[in-house]
């Protein structure tokens, strides 16, 4: 009867110890997956530092597309293979839950900014302009660039502020519309624009141009950076990714960028 008995419990040991030579390298496999980030363009620093921290603690590889946050979403309804979605406003994630296109309960809002009005460093423009009917005098017969307003968040809440402040029909001829809101700071760069409007985030990551004046916060809705998983590439470092970005470590590197974080 032992005999019979041992028998089996040897047979039983030796099913589980492939049970778990099978498992662990499926596990090991997945979470060596790298995670693809669609990334507002906004954000390219602060994810590119964010996912280099992550690696260091044991993460996954990252790898990152910035763009502007409606090319990236239709990307992804086009089958791009991301896994996590960060958009510069929620009007396209929406577009994205809409088409059930985004993992359900994994959506938050990460961050937030504000809008300014930035000028080439080297250049006469003064500082501290109130932005207002005397931004349509100093254009002149200039450009100012702008995240295009038919598709950039950015450039939605400039079109929304300078619709407000009642110089939107004034200054839309002047518009030097760029593909997303770094096109439009790299314009100001190289003094191809006299004036850009961007995040405050963005023009603190050059010394080629100055903030020149603010927005009023009123003028324009609440910039909101939501952040998703991607319903059809859910893996486990795409889980352990989004946990780390909503986390202290993520949260200190978005705040030296000049976010807020949500």
């Amino acid at each position: 009867m032992w005999q019979y008995f041992a028998k089996h419990i040897k047979l039983a040991l030796i099913v589980a110890l492939l049970v778990v030579l099978f498992i662990a390298p499926i596990t090991q496999a997945e979470e060596a997956t790298p995670v693809m980030v669609f990334a507002a363009a906004s954000t390219t620093n602060a994810v590119n530092e964010i996912g280099t921290l992550f690696k260091e603690k044991g993460g996954a590889g990252i790898t990152s597309s910035f763009a502007s946050s409606s090319t990236l979403a239709k990307q992804i309804e086009q089958g791009a293979p991301a896994s996590v979605f960060i958009s510069a406003d929620e009007d396209w994630m929406n577009y994205l839950s809409q088409r059930k296109l985004i993992a359900e309960n994994s959506r938050v809002n990460l961050l937030g900014n504000s809008l300014v009005l930035i000028a080439p460093a080297s250049g006469a423009a003064q500082e501290n302009i109130t932005v207002g009917k005397e931004l349509v005098g100093l254009v002149g017969n200039g450009r100012i660039a702008v995240g295009d307003p038919d598709h950039v968040p950015a450039g939605k809440y400039a079109k929304a502020a300078l619709v407000k402040l009642n110089i939107w029909k004034d200054i839309e001829p002047r518009l030097a519309r760029a593909s997303d809101v770094r096109g439009a700071l790299a314009l100001v760069e190289r003094g191809e624009a006299a004036y850009g409007i961007v995040y405050s985030t963005d023009a603190a990551i050059t010394k080629k141009v100055k903030i020149v004046g603010q927005f009023p916060p009123d003028s324009y809705s609440p910039v909101v950076y939501p952040i998703a998983l991607i319903a059809a590439n859910v893996h486990p470092a795409a889980r352990s990714f989004l946990d780390f970005i909503k986390g202290d470590e993520a949260r200190k590197v978005f705040t030296k960028y000049g976010f807020t974080v949500k």
